[in-house]
């Protein structure tokens, strides 16, 4: 597996991965209108001091994950997707994302990891919860906090 940055002549591959599991798997409808940071991963997520990463096997893009940043201190994770085939421990590439999202928030200062996402992913909130996230109501979000129409469930991490 290779981990590297994605820019923005990744996008397309990055849509292959993403769309498909949130209309098609989960049911949840959304189109890349409603996602325009896909089209410019460099704009939204870098400019601001976060990144964007994709898992590779063989040359084939498998998994992502990107960090938007929104204060000095603070970072959502955004677009964490696997494909089916490429889940689960035997594989890691959730774990290995994850590792080299936190690796560069502490590198880069960020203290704080929050994350929206929708209740009906089960699989992903028994990973994040795991993974030390602690569950946050709405309401208790940092004021300046990136949210998606689309999620009902918070989590927060201190790193």
């Amino acid at each position: 597996m290779n981990i590297k940055s994605l820019k923005n002549s990744d996008s397309m591959d990055i849509i292959d991965i993403i769309l498909p599991i949130q209309q098609l798997e989960f049911n949840v409808p959304l189109t890349i209108s409603d996602q325009p940071d896909l089209l410019d991963i460099e704009n939204f997520y870098m400019l601001k001091g976060g990144n964007f990463w994709g898992a590779s096997i063989q040359e084939k893009l498998c998994g992502t994950i990107a960090l938007l940043r929104f204060n000095k201190e603070s970072g959502a994770i955004r677009k964490m997707f696997v494909k089916k085939e490429f889940r689960g421990k035997e594989y890691g590439i959730a774990v290995a994302l994850l590792n080299e999202l936190i690796n560069y928030c502490i590198a880069n200062g960020i203290k704080n990891l929050y994350l929206g996402t929708v209740d009906i992913l089960k699989a992903a909130i028994r990973f994040y919860e795991k993974k030390g996230f602690k569950q946050l109501d709405k309401n208790d979000l940092p004021n300046d906090f990136p949210f998606m129409s689309s999620d009902n469930v918070f989590y927060h991490l201190a790193l």
